[in-house]
């Protein structure tokens, strides 16, 4: 089945990186592409700064650029992903599922509502079933489904690996993200080249939120958030790509560091075509993992762990994943590889 699909924001950062994905995918084929009203009617090419590392596809570079309206994008599109601003996507996803779209969004509005999926499919598939929910209580024909922030995304594979052999009690985090996280012009030379910056803001919040809502219990009528406590440190640092974490996780029953890693090491992928058949990759040398050297491994969608240590009630360690590809864009393409499988599309 090929499902046609379109990209909310396609000009921007993340817009780009899901164009790299969506081109070359097995499953979806990309039939719109939509940015702001000054972009709109021109091609691809000429709307888009491209900034990524591979040239435009031939095919989407001639593509006409649509306005982000429900009525400017054709019918029988199946499938949206949205990279919009956060507040532009309040008010324009909704109108989206209203007109029977459904919608796998990185943008940040609306992750924590009550009714909808707030998904890595690795983790907690069966939060999925909050469409459900959501299309009853909202009236929607289509339905928004949300991937986590890029530096919470980072870190819940490592504890959700721990939290399942050991129990979570209390979680600290300090993170060194990259500068792509701001978006191209998010963050200028001036302020970031022989710095670094101990704010981004509302970071923190969405780590010590989002990652309870992951980790927490589906019942079938709502998620009950995990009981663990969280607290986040956010600082900015001069890397293009990769969010470098370092957690401290305090466990419900002992553990060792060599039991944490075997933990780690045993979390899977999914039989989705995005998804890492190694989900965590560990290190055993204290110096990794590095941005640099580790930002890409599995294509980018793996998550690599090491500097373990015991604590007096847990373990630390530092872990790290790109920002932009298993922290955005490919986690959007993920979700909507699960919508296709679940057999929402």
């Amino acid at each position: 089945m090929t499902v046609r699909v379109g990209v909310l924001g396609a000009t921007g950062a993340v817009g780009q990186r899901l164009i790299q994905l969506i081109d070359p995918h097995p499953d979806f084929e990309l039939t719109a592409v939509t940015a702001s009203e000054s972009s709109a009617g021109k091609s691809y090419r000429e709307a888009a700064k491209w900034r990524v590392e591979a040239p435009i596809p031939d095919d989407v570079a001639e593509m006409t650029v649509d306005a982000t309206t429900p009525e400017a994008v054709p019918e029988d599109v199946d499938l949206v992903f949205s990279s919009l601003p956060s507040s532009v996507g309040a008010e324009v996803e909704p109108a989206f599922c209203r007109a029977g779209y459904i919608v796998s969004s990185n943008s940040s509005n609306g992750r924590l509502d009550p009714d909808i999926p707030l998904t890595i499919p690795e983790v907690n598939a069966d939060h999925l079933d909050l469409i459900e929910i959501q299309r009853d209580e909202r009236g929607w024909d289509g339905a928004l489904l949300k991937n986590p922030n890029c530096s919470t995304i980072t870190m819940v594979p490592p504890l959700a690996a721990l939290d399942d052999a050991f129990g979570l009690t209390d979680v600290r985090v300090s993170t060194l993200q990259a500068v792509s996280g701001a978006g191209y012009s998010g963050v200028t030379s001036m302020e970031i080249i022989d710095n670094a910056i101990p704010h981004i803001g509302g970071e923190e919040q969405k780590m010590e939120t989002e990652s309870r809502k992951l980790l927490g219990t589906f019942d079938g009528a709502e998620v009950d958030r995990h009981g663990m406590d969280v607290a986040a440190s956010c600082n900015r640092i001069a890397t293009l790509d990769g969010h470098l974490e370092n957690v401290w996780a305090d466990t419900a029953d002992d553990v060792t560091v060599a039991a944490a890693e075997d933990a780690m090491e045993a979390a899977t992928g999914i039989d989705l075509p995005s998804s890492p058949e190694r989900l965590i990759r560990v290190f055993e040398e204290p110096d990794r993992p590095q941005p640099r050297l580790d930002r890409n491994i599995e294509n980018g969608m793996g998550v690599a762990v090491g500097g373990f240590r015991e604590t007096t009630d847990g373990v630390q360690f530092n872990c790290l994943a790109h920002n932009t590809m298993r922290g955005a864009a490919g986690a959007s393409v993920l979700n909507g590889e699960l919508l296709l499988e679940d057999g929402y599309l």
